[in-house]
């Protein structure tokens, strides 16, 4: 498989180069040059396959053939070493658990893919690759956890100071080894730009090999598919129109389930939850895409301006507005809606949900009140307990703290202030 540069202003390049760069030279998104549906029949039977088998058929045409399938078949298993349940609250509404890997967030997922693939890559290579990412806080972690003693590669991460939860910040800062954190003076969305900024700077690429681990990177996007079909094989003999309510920052993960439907995975239709960042809910509106400075909000792995996935989103949708309408709704919900739905979902159903997963419940809610007989799955993208200040705020019971959550609560804070570019380049070529 061989990726283009949805600027279109660089050369294509194999899917190892396209997880080596990250990005692209001309600043654009790497996507795949084509997309061969699966077989009807791979869906028709798709509860007879486990998840390892779904996953390396879904995504093997992405990988050949930088990546054999004797390896690729490791790297999956080594992947998906934790479940992801659906949990059905009542019969139009279910949610899917991704929480339930070493950092407790979705995320998991696709930063142990991209860990595996680029220590396979690196494996024989003499040179340290650096991996950069930005986060609004579970990237971070995911990522951090992901590449942790993978040989030849550093990860520095930025994350915005103040706007991450403090479990978030102890999960992304208190590793150490082969892991880096800066604390920027800024927002997420300053954070994203230093990091694309660093792939252009020449003064550093001549320097060292940098690579990117947010969903900007293919490996780290592409395997977040994997879990779309795990829900659809547990719900599909139960309901035949299926929604899925993706809460939505950098809109990597509701791009993964769009690529699983143009794989051929039969979903009705997708909902792109937000809260008060809703850049995407405007232009789906108006038509007119106007990028605006972040928002801080509670569901703050969410609190992104300029969501850079979305150009993808797009393209899978041949760049037609009408198309996208057609397919994605999205909806914006403010902090008070946000703690009012975890309310109600724990007084209705008993449940504890977190501020993301309370987004996307809202957006499931919407979206129900429209079309009430499709079956809604709302993903539940990180444990409550990362987000315990908001969380004990409304829902009034002791949350029970899982081990990974207290493996790093004791754990002593290292990382680096910096506010600029300048002082981030600076820290680099130090």
């Amino acid at each position: 498989m061989n990726y283009y540069s949805l600027h279109k202003k660089a050369p294509n390049v194999t899917f190892r180069d396209a997880v080596l760069k990250g990005l692209a030279p001309d600043k654009g998104l790497y996507f795949p040059q084509s997309i061969t549906p699966l077989p009807k029949v791979f869906f028709d039977n798709i509860h007879h396959l486990s998840n390892n088998e779904i996953a390396f058929e879904a995504i093997r045409q992405f990988v050949s053939p930088d990546i054999s399938e004797d390896i690729l078949k490791t790297i999956i298993e080594e992947t998906l070493s934790f479940e992801f349940p659906v949990v059905e609250l009542n019969k139009n509404t279910s949610t899917l658990e991704l929480f339930h890997g070493p950092t407790m967030a979705f995320k998991d997922v696709g930063a142990r893919f991209m860990a595996r693939c680029l220590g396979y890559f690196n494996k024989s290579n003499t040179n340290q690759v650096t991996v950069l990412v930005a986060t609004s806080g579970d990237t971070g972690a995911a990522v951090a956890n992901g590449f942790l003693g993978v040989k030849g590669v550093n990860v520095v991460i930025l994350y915005p100071s103040g706007k991450v939860s403090a479990i978030q910040e102890k999960q992304l800062t208190t590793l150490g080894q082969n892991i880096s954190a800066l604390e920027v003076e800024g927002t997420f969305d300053d954070c994203q730009a230093m990091v694309k900024a660093a792939f252009l700077d020449k003064d550093l690429t001549s320097k060292m090999q940098l690579t990117s681990a947010n969903s900007i990177n293919v490996a780290r996007w592409l395997p977040q598919l994997f879990y779309f079909m795990f829900a659809y094989k547990t719900l599909k003999s139960k309901y035949k129109d299926i929604v899925f309510s993706v809460p939505s920052g950098n809109f990597g993960n509701v791009c993964a389930g769009i690529m699983a439907q143009q794989l051929g995975l039969p979903i009705k239709h997708f909902i792109a939850s937000n809260n008060q960042n809703n850049v995407v809910a405007r232009f789906l509106k108006t038509k007119i895409y106007d990028p605006k400075p972040s928002v801080q909000t509670i569901s703050n792995a969410m609190d992104v301006g300029d969501p850079s996935n979305f150009i993808r989103i797009k393209e899978m949708y041949k760049n037609t507005f009408e198309t996208l309408q057609n397919n994605v709704s999205c909806f914006s919900f403010s902090d008070d809606q946000t703690k009012a739905a975890m309310l109600e979902i724990y007084t209705s159903y008993g449940y504890v949900a977190d501020p993301h997963g309370a987004v996307g419940y809202l957006g499931a809610k919407a979206y129900l009140q429209k079309f009430p007989k499709v079956h809604c799955v709302f993903l539940e993208t990180a444990h409550p307990t990362k987000f315990l200040d908001v969380v004990q705020q409304v829902v009034k019971i002791k949350q029970h703290i899982p081990p990974q959550i207290q493996s790093v609560m004791g754990r002593n804070k290292v990382a680096t202030c910096i506010s600029t570019y300048k002082d981030f380049k600076a820290y680099l070529l130090k």
